[in-house]
């Protein structure tokens, strides 16, 4: 029985490297084109729609993962630091919810964090760009 399981960036033939980083890329566009400005646009507070961005985060940070598109080490950071921002939003929202609404050092923190986990998808890609380029330098039989 083939393994269809994807590869991570580490042990990813240069055909596969290839496909996760256009693959990545496209998902990353698509956030930043129109993911992003749709739930900007929503009619909610702040800290409800930096929650529900947070929280679209998380499972495609999941994805990314199962799907082998980067490093591991990296993905798994993602996910932890898109969880606990997607956390402390949830725990903002529920402190508004019985009155407390004096607490905006949580949405700044977990703003930090998305900001965080958008720098590791970039590190990400840019990774497995490099790695892309210096397997093609590499002639053939060398390794």
């Amino acid at each position: 029985m083939p393994d269809f399981t994807p590869h991570t960036a580490e042990e990813a033939t240069p055909r596969e490297l290839r496909r996760a980083i256009v693959r990545l890329a496209l998902s990353l566009a698509a956030l930043a084109l129109l993911i992003i400005p749709i739930v900007h646009e929503l009619p909610l507070g702040q800290t409800t729609r930096t929650g529900i961005l947070a929280w679209l985060l998380v499972p495609l940070a999941l994805y990314w993962l199962y799907a082998g598109q980067g490093y591991r080490p990296l993905l798994l950071l993602q996910v932890l630091v898109f969880s606990i921002a997607a956390s402390l939003l949830s725990v903002k929202a529920l402190l508004v919810g019985v009155g407390v609404v004096r607490l905006s050092i949580l949405l700044k923190a977990a703003m930090g964090l998305i900001v965080l986990g958008g720098t590791f998808a970039g590190i990400n890609l840019g990774g497995m760009l490099i790695a892309l380029l210096r397997d093609r330098r590499t002639p053939r039989g060398l390794s």
